[in-house]
Order: structure tokens, then C-alpha cells, then sequence
């Protein structure tokens, strides 16, 4: 709010009440409260609407005008306002018939919030474009009210996050057999990436793949997708779609861009500066954006590999990876092989301080139904890891919980995990989910 300074606010007045009443005083610049269902300390919703003309005259805006501000939730410190224009409308609808396979006849579910910017530029402009139906559920999740949606909705694409797939794993693979899920022609996940075990398991258990797909409040829309038209490689994050030039580079101190040519070799994903979804700014914060572009490249933050068959996968956010005895470790590879094992349901990972290695691996798991918290549970998890990953990349240790903190966008908040162990300053923790 104090970023944005918007002059009116759309809410409930439950919202208002517990989340804006008690800073109103520090919110000089809010002239109007709207509050849909009515109630005290704003104008009512609906009574405003009906009092209005049913024409609207439509304000003439060209394609660089600035349409919407996404707030990023941020590894660390402030949130940033991610400014988009009017055409990144062209690449929300190009995209999603490209990388969703989204067609007008479709029923179209994207489970994610409207306040995040997939359930904006997926949940509602993308499908709008096309004209295809969409639904929406205002229900936090549940496993079985999911399937019966499916179901009962016949909804033929499916865009949803990690975290629900990995919590449908969870309630088991006998549930989803009591429904007629045949409808469904595509199933995507973004967000954070998918882990190569849940693509299986779409296969084995909903008869379809998990098509992973990559993108950031920046960049507006899909950049990279495993698409219908390809082979999936379970874990990967796909190809650029058509009209994207993704590259890996490396870069130094005060040095030029390095492009990365080698198969295999780590080094940060970079997209050509210039598609329609384009961020065109951090709102307030000019120095913040032009740190992300170098020698006409807009430069993600994200450490990847690409295989020789042009495939991404991901590492690690730069500021996520972990240096251990002079080894560069990337969380998600870690989670991954911890969640292939029966008793994961989740996994988060995090670099503690070690006086000789600099940097120690350290998970925290959270179990299936069924299983305890013993300490030979712990043993298997930790022999199972390092049997896949050797000595200097498997955990040293491993805590159990019963929920890891998570974002209510669904990812897990590895700077909250390390905050926590250490006993450093959480930060801004506006975006974390409640915790149970």
C-alpha cells in the first residue's frame, strides 16, 4: 500500500478490518474504500454499481501505457512492484495456446489466487482472450473437493502449482480413481519447479503428464514450457517458446556477459530484452530494474543447465545455492531425490554454517500420512540420499515437521527455514500462507 499509494481499495469488510483499519492512519493517500457484501467503513459494492449508467465509455490507452502492478513477494527484505503494459495482453493469449494448449471450447481451471499474478495473467486474462469457459474455486484446498471439480466441471485444461500436486500425491493415488477425469486433455504446473517423481505420477495415477513450465512476475507470461508438441524430460523446465531467446550466461564482477555455449555447464538463465510481457520497471525503484538487464539482456536471478537437447533445468536461485567444500549445490536437485523417497511428502533444503566446509546441507521433511518420525526413518532418508547424490552433496542432517512454510502462491520459503534455524530476522513474511 505504502509503495503503491492507491488512491481506492476494493475489499471485504473482514479484510478491512483485520488488515487495513488498524494502518489507515499511515495510508494518507486512500480517498476510497469499496467493500463488496457491504458493510461498515466504506461504500458498499453493489449499491455503487447499481447506481451507475449501464454504458461505460472506455479510456483510449496505447500498448505501453501501464496497465497493472504485481507485487513480487521477494527473496528478502521489501516486495517490488513489477509494472506491466497493455500488450502484455498479446503475450498471455499467445502463450497460453501455445504452452496450455488453450483452445475456445476448452473448461479451463488455474487453481492459483487472482492476487497472484498467474491467477491474473492465466486466471482470468488469458482465457477472457481466447474466450474459452473458466472456473474458479473461492475454497481453500482440499484433495477431494479437487477431483470433484474435475469432474463435475469437465474441465479439459488444468493449470496449478507443486505444492497442490505434491499434496494430492499425498492423499494417495486411490482417490482420484473414484472420479471421471477423462475430460482432461493438459495438466500444468508453475511456480516453483516440479520435480521429476510428480510428473510420473500424473501419468501413472491422472492418465496425463505434468507439463512444467517457467516463468516470473517479471517476464510477464510462459517463457519456457515442456509444451504438448514435445517429448517431456521429467524434472526439466523445457524449451523457450517460439519468439523467446533464452541463453545461460555467466557473468563477473564489472565484466560483459559470457555466454554459455557448453552442455551441462551452471549459469544464470538470461531471456533477450524486448517481448510484450515484458516488466517495464520496479514502481519507485529504477536503480532495482536497471540491475537486471546487462548488454540487452534481462538477466533472471535463476542458475540452470541446458542438455543437448535444448532442454532447461533448473539449479537454484543464485542466492539460494549452497557452497559446500567447493562444491556450488542446488536446492531443488536435493529435494528432489529426498522426495523420491515413500515416506516424503515435502522437502525443503537450506546451507548451515560449517567451520570447515563453509556451508553444510541441512533438510527439513515433512511426512506422508502413515509414516512417523522415528529415528530410523531418519537414518533411511539420509542413507537414501546420499546412496543418490554422494557424501558431499546429500544432507548432514535432517528435521522433521508436520508442515514446511510455505507462500500462498505454494512455494516453499527456504529464507523463512533459514531465518528460523539460525535465529535471523525473518524479514517480510506478508505473502506466507497461515500456518496450521
Amino acid at each position: 500500500m505504502q509503495i503503491a499509494e492507491p488512491k481506492a481499495l476494493i475489499t471485504t469488510a473482514r479484510w478491512f478490518e483485520r488488515k487495513v483499519k488498524p494502518i489507515l492512519a499511515d495510508l494518507p493517500f486512500l480517498k476510497h474504500v469499496i467493500l463488496v457484501g457491504g458493510g461498515d467503513g466504506g461504500l458498499d459494492f453493489s449499491a455503487a454499481l447499481a447506481a451507475q449508467s449501464d454504458r461505460c465509455e472506455i479510456a483510449s490507452t496505447r500498448s505501453d501505457d501501464l496497465a497493472i502492478i504485481h507485487f513480487t513477494s521477494g527473496t528478502t527484505g521489501r516486495p517490488k512492484g513489477a509494472m506491466h503494459a497493455h500488450k502484455a495482453a498479446v503475450a498471455h493469449r499467445v502463450t497460453a495456446e501455445f504452452a496450455l494448449d488453450l483452445r475456445p471450447d476448452d473448461i479451463f481451471w488455474c487453481t492459483a489466487d487472482p492476487g497472484w499474478v498467474t491467477g491474473t495473467s492465466y486466471g482470468i486474462i488469458a482465457p477472457l482472450l481466447i474466450g474459452c469457459t473458466m472456473i474458479s474455486d473461492e475454497e481453500e484446498f482440499d484433495a477431494e473437493r479437487w477431483y470433484v471439480n474435475l469432474e463435475r466441471q469437465k474441465v479439459t485444461v488444468w493449470y496449478t502449482a507443486p505444492t497442490a500436486i505434491r499434496m494430492l500425491m499425498k492423499a494417495g493415488a486411490a482417490l482420484p480413481k473414484q472420479y471421471d477425469l477423462s475430460r482432461l486433455r493438459l495438466i500444468a504446473s508453475v511456480g516453483e519447479p516440479l520435480n521429476p517423481q510428480a510428473v510420473v505420477w500424473g501419468e501413472e495415477v491422472l492418465g496425463r503428464p505434468i507439463h512444467d513450465n517457467w516463468w516470473q512476475t517479471e517476464t510477464g507470461g510462459i517463457m519456457i514450457s515442456n509444451y504438448l508438441s514435445m517429448p517431456i524430460k521429467p524434472g526439466s523446465m523445457g524449451k523457450p517458446l517460439p519468439g523467446i531467446d533464452a541463453a545461460v550466461v555467466g557473468r563477473g564482477e564489472n565484466g560483459p556477459l559470457r555466454l554459455i555455449e557448453a552442455v551441462d555447464e551452471q549459469g544464470e538463465l538470461a531471456l533477450k530484452a524486448g517481448w510484450p510481457s515484458m516488466f517495464r520497471g520496479y514502481l519507485h525503484e529504477d536503480d532495482r530494474y536497471r540491475k537486471c538487464f546487462a548488454d540487452g539482456w534481462y538477466l533472471t536471478g535463476d542458475l540452470v543447465k541446458r542438455d543437448s537437447d535444448g532442454y532447461y533445468w533448473f539449479v537454484g536461485r543464485a542466492d539460494d545455492v549452497i557452497k559446500s567444500a567447493g562444491h556450488l549445490i542446488g536446492p531443488f536437485e536435493v529435494e528432489s531425490v529426498l522426495l523420491e523417497h515413500p515416506a516424503v511428502a515435502e522437502a525443503g533444503v537450506i546451507g548451515i554454517p560449517d567451520p570447515v566446509a563453509m556451508e553444510v546441507v541441512k533438510a527439513f521433511v515433512a511426512l506422508h500420512h502413515g509414516y512417523e518420525p522415528t529415528e530410523e526413518l531418519r537414518k533411511d532418508v539420509l542413507a537414501h540420499a546420499r546412496k543418490r547424490l554422494g557424501p558431499a552433496v546429500a544432507p548432514r542432517e535432517i528435521d522433521f515437521r508436520d508442515n514446511l512454510p510455505k507462500t500462498r502462491s505454494g512455494k516453499i520459503m527456504r529464507r523463512l527455514l533459514k531465518a528460523r534455524e539460525l535465529g535471523l530476522p525473518e524479514g517480510d513474511t506478508s505473502t506466507l500462507e497461515a500456518e496450521k
